[in-house]
């Protein structure tokens, strides 16, 4: 989405060829970006037939490299050199203050319709979009396991916002740079030059996105080097202006309808399964580019007259202040209804046009036109940066909204089912719980020290961290290894190791567990998990330890590794097996931490909205684990006598409701974890099942 969507009214922006430079801005392109918005609205609305509105985007950031390098290059064919504080205070005047206003406005709407729980996740959303680098916040949440809880931001779609003023960063201090050179060989053609400085950005841009697409394409979705090469082709397409002027008026209007169509028809046929960005994103990138390589010659005959179509024209002058507006309000109606029809969605992005004009015409048009900005730009940059300063207070206001965690209080947690009074644990002890610790909004935050310390593996690792806890100069020595269910044990071990003398190493990945087998991730076989497994058996068979301690929380594997449509828990369990087997013919220990009961939904949440009945989020603890990996070990622990199973799921569910609150302490934190102060609770029932397990 541009962040200069109405660069093209400037004076000297490109214009079609029938007019002079400098005297109108390309109507054609105002219709264009009508085309790129009614495609991301109706997408985001929810349209079923429209599977690849997302290329909306990739057509806002062509547009966007078209006309900022039609400035600047006019710029330095003019001046011989480009302003740098020029150029940022017209980017600010133009994107700022509607930025601000934004986001305060989805602040708001953030409190009305969120739990507190979600407060300080989108408040530090809100601070990164207003600084412009929320994109790579939400790139690092897309490999984080431990935020697949977090719903969709609400600033979520600030992220090509982001990836665009970091272009403007990059793309003008280059052409400053090629100015000064050009400066200094006269004889060399200007336009030359800078097209071969932009290849520079373009192709390297485009060859990185096409490698990470296939290789981690929920990271390649967001950040700033995948996408440079599109803005850089509109880049391309405005140095290379005088050329397609003289195309032959047949030939530009022939270009310009295949592109629209190529464009249209990319949003129809695209879909969530197409790699993206990558080389799929060529398609309607390419398509965007020859229609406004048509703009300069094609005339009337190309698709010119119908761009410039005026209802299509004041769509495309709105878009910018429309794609600003649907998703905050989008995502509202989703968190204060739930899942909401097509129509509902429909009429929400719709309604968002209302907010959209007025901002248009309230804000941003009035700071775009303001004589006192344009005759001094240090007030224009002044104003800017007071612009960007309220959407970061409003972001900061959100996440210091959120009640502090209450200090760490002496509650007995699992402690506490030792009891004969009150059946800790059970849907009846809720009612007389008054308060309990971690708060609701803090447990995503209530993990062991190894994720801080980076002991757990992203989801793209293939080479397992070692990490080394416990007793350093322990006469034993014990490996954990697994998925983040092994690293949630990592408290209480590391207590109970110091205590008997082991030196405990832990290798631990994202959504891996410990198996001869082939995961399914993002729905796509999980290979990194295969490598790193057989990376971590090399580690063992080195350390040749006294036992191996594991968990996980999968309880399906691929029974083709190609085909992720044949996943099964007999595949999990032979898998367990073959992995189990090994390791005990070589004389070490096997003991399996059983994965606990997992929630349908998220615990704390449920806290956070049911506070005075905590008995609505106590969930079956039967079906909880049957979603667990708990068949799988149970299975495979039968089939190799020797492994041992250590089960911490009485201590953690020990009636057929699970509850939220055991002990005074909240037990789940996201998904199906359970909280870092639950399991210091764990330590002593734990230590009596665990030491007999490693060292008897």
């Amino acid at each position: 989405m541009s962040s200069d969507l109405r660069a093209a009214e400037e004076p000297g922006a490109t214009t079609p060829a029938s007019t002079p430079p400098g005297q109108a801005r390309r109507l054609d392109i105002e219709g264009l970006r009508a085309v790129a918005i009614l495609l991301v609205v109706i997408y985001h609305g929810g349209v079923s037939w429209l599977h690849g509105g997302f290329v909306g985007v990739d057509v806002f950031f062509v547009i966007s490299g078209f006309l900022i390098t039609g400035l600047l290059v006019r710029e330095i064919e003019r001046t011989g050199r480009v302003s740098l504080p020029r150029f940022y205070a017209r980017r600010a005047k133009r994107l700022l203050p509607a930025t601000a206003l934004v986001l305060v406005a989805t602040a708001v709407l953030t409190v009305v319709t969120t739990t507190q729980v979600q407060w300080r996740t989108f408040g530090w959303d809100m601070v990164s979009a207003a600084l412009y680098v929320v994109n790579w916040r939400l790139a690092d949440r897309s490999v984080d396991y431990l935020a697949e809880d977090v719903g969709a931001s609400p600033v979520q779609h600030f992220w090509s916002l982001a990836v665009e003023e970091q272009f403007y960063i990059v793309w003008p201090l280059l052409l400053v740079a090629l100015a000064w050179w050009l400066r200094r060989h006269p004889a060399r053609d200007t336009r030359t030059v800078l097209s071969l400085g932009l290849l520079a950005v373009v192709l390297p841009s485009l060859a990185y996105s096409a490698w990470l697409t296939v290789h981690d394409p929920g990271l390649a979705f967001f950040v700033t080097p995948t996408r440079l090469w599109e803005l850089g082709i509109g880049g391309l397409v405005a140095i290379a202006g005088p050329v397609w002027s003289r195309l032959p008026r047949g030939v530009a209007a022939g270009v310009g309808w295949v592109g629209l169509v190529v464009v249209l028809a990319s949003g129809l046929v695209m879909d969530s399964s197409t790699a993206w960005p990558g080389v799929a994103a060529a398609v309607p990138v390419l398509g965007t580019a020859a229609v406004v390589v048509a703009g300069f010659a094609a005339g009337p005959g190309g698709p010119v007259r119908v761009l410039s179509w005026r209802p299509a024209v004041w769509v495309g002058s709105v878009s910018y202040s429309w794609y600003l507006w649907h998703w905050p309000l989008l995502t509202a109606a989703k968190a204060a209804w739930g899942d909401i029809s097509t129509w509902t969605g429909l009429l929400v992005v719709v309604t968002a046009l209302v907010p959209a004009y007025l901002s248009l015409r309230l804000v941003e048009d009035p700071a775009r036109h303001s004589r006192t900005l344009s005759r001094s730009t240090p007030m224009t940059l002044s104003v800017g940066a007071n612009a960007t300063a309220v959407g970061a207070v409003a972001g900061l206001a959100l996440v210091l909204a959120v009640p502090s965690a209450p200090s760490v209080v002496d509650a007995p947690g699992a402690t506490a089912l030792a009891s004969s009074q009150a059946r800790p644990g059970s849907l009846e002890s809720l009612s007389s719980v008054t308060s309990f610790t971690p708060d609701a909004a803090a447990a995503p935050d209530d993990v062991p020290a190894g994720y801080a310390d980076g002991c757990q593996d992203s989801q793209t690792a293939t080479s397992p961290t070692a990490c080394e806890w416990g007793d350093p100069e322990g006469t034993r020595t014990v490996v954990l290894v697994g998925d983040s269910k092994a690293l949630q044990y990592q408290t209480p071990i590391d207590e109970i190791a110091r205590a008997r003398g082991w030196k405990v190493v832990s290798y631990t990945k994202s959504a891996c567990g410990f198996h001869a087998g082939t995961e399914r991730a993002r729905d796509v076989p999980y290979t990194e998990c295969t490598t790193w497994n057989d990376a971590v058996v090399d580690e063992i068979e080195r350390l040749r330890p006294d036992a191996v301690i594991t968990s996980q929380g999968s309880g399906m594997a691929l029974q083709d590794p190609a085909d992720t449509s044949t996943d099964s828990t007999q595949a999990m369990v032979d898998a367990l097996v073959t992995r189990w087997q090994d390791l005990v013919d070589e004389d070490v220990r096997v003991v399996s931490l059983v994965d606990n009961p997992h929630p349908p939904s998220p615990v704390y949440e449920c806290v956070a909205e049911h506070t005075d009945d905590l008995s609505a989020c106590a969930f079956d603890r039967a079906e909880g684990e049957r979603e667990s990996a708990a068949p799988a070990q149970e299975a495979a622990a039968k089939k190799v006598p020797k492994a041992r199973l250590v089960d911490m799921r009485p201590q953690i569910c020990p009636e057929d409701q699970c509850v939220p609150v055991i002990g005074g302490v909240l037990v789940y934190r996201q998904t199906s974890h359970v909280t870092d102060t639950y399991m210091k609770t764990l330590t002593p029932t734990l230590r009596d099942e665990l030491v007999p397990a490693v060292e008897d």
